[in-house]
């Protein structure tokens, strides 16, 4: 877990001005793996007392469009926040809890990142989302 003198360097290296709200959103972000918005708020009024809910949605597209942290959303799910980037990873995504883990891309041919037809883009990273049950749904189904 990164200390609070790190995410003062991340931001500094992203040219963004390190305040105490994006310090507090980063440390919720890593701390609480796939979090929506209002875990990020619940974490950093934890850490700081009241905060709005603009000044918190504010810091995570600062941060999201800096490539600090990446925003995901899974089909009928709110958007989440991770503190994994830089890498093309991919999601496996509980059907009944809604509970969300990373998958590392797929080793060897990864057909993901090669499009039939690429229309002309350069293609840098693929989303995939893996659909099933967790194991504790999945126990709790066939019980």
């Amino acid at each position: 877990m990164p200390t609070t003198s790190d995410y003062e360097h991340m931001l500094r290296g992203a040219a963004l001005r390190v305040t105490r709200p994006r310090v507090a959103v980063l440390t919720a972000v890593y701390g609480h793996p796939h979090a929506d918005t209002d875990s990020i708020i619940g974490a950093v009024r934890e850490d700081l007392g009241e905060v709005s809910h603009q000044a918190i949605y504010d810091v995570l597209r600062a941060l999201t469009a800096a490539g600090l942290v990446r925003r995901i959303q899974p089909a009928g799910s709110v958007a989440r926040y991770e503190s994994r980037i830089g890498d093309n990873h991919h999601h496996v995504v509980c059907r009944s809890c809604g509970a969300i883990e990373d998958v590392d891309c797929a080793v060897g041919s990864a057909p993901c990142l090669t499009a039939d037809d690429d229309h002309g883009f350069t293609i840098d990273e693929a989303e995939v989302i893996y659909w099933g049950l967790c194991p504790a749904c999945s126990t709790a189904t066939s019980s």
